[in-house]
């Protein structure tokens, strides 16, 4: 573990604590209220940050590694996110803690493991946008992404 792979891991640790906090204390009209910005109920971005966490450690693992990862096109991140509200319209608030205690911790401890070389790797991970680091998936994809759709679900609440 190298300090800078620390310092990423806690921040966003810190993040995902706060979506757990945040999660465990709606009550059930909060948890049917919409976030704006999604146009998603908050059941449905609070399970969409859970449901993100292996899905971005994965891919920031592959970063690291130099493995040859798929170019995303917005289409296809838009895609997947339409199909994932429609399949998680009704998840619980306990599945979705379960998926976020289960996923934050995995997360973390993936972007703990990454060395300064693979924090350092680039490549295009989003079509028609520049190359992006390692360290700046971790920023902007994992905690980023969790912090942007929990102020989402303040906002709804």
């Amino acid at each position: 573990m190298t300090e800078r792979a620390e310092a990423l891991a806690s921040k966003f640790e810190l993040a995902h604590k706060a979506v757990v906090s945040t999660v465990e204390g709606l009550s059930d009209d909060q948890w049917k209220a919409t976030c704006e910005e999604e146009g998603w109920p908050v059941n449905v971005t609070a399970h969409h940050i859970a449901a993100g966490y292996p899905l971005l450690a994965g891919l920031i693992q592959g970063l690291a590694a130099g493995a040859d990862i798929p170019t995303l096109t917005l289409n296809q991140i838009d895609q997947g996110n339409a199909n994932h509200a429609e399949q998680f319209a009704n998840t619980t608030k306990d599945e979705t803690l379960q998926a976020l205690r289960e996923g934050g911790p995995a997360a973390a401890a993936t972007v703990r493991g990454l060395t300064d070389e693979g924090l350092d790797r680039s490549k295009v991970v989003l079509q028609g946008m520049p190359e992006m680091t390692t360290e700046q998936a971790v920023e902007a994809l994992l905690i980023g992404s969790t912090a942007g759709h929990l102020e989402s679900i303040k906002k709804a609440i």
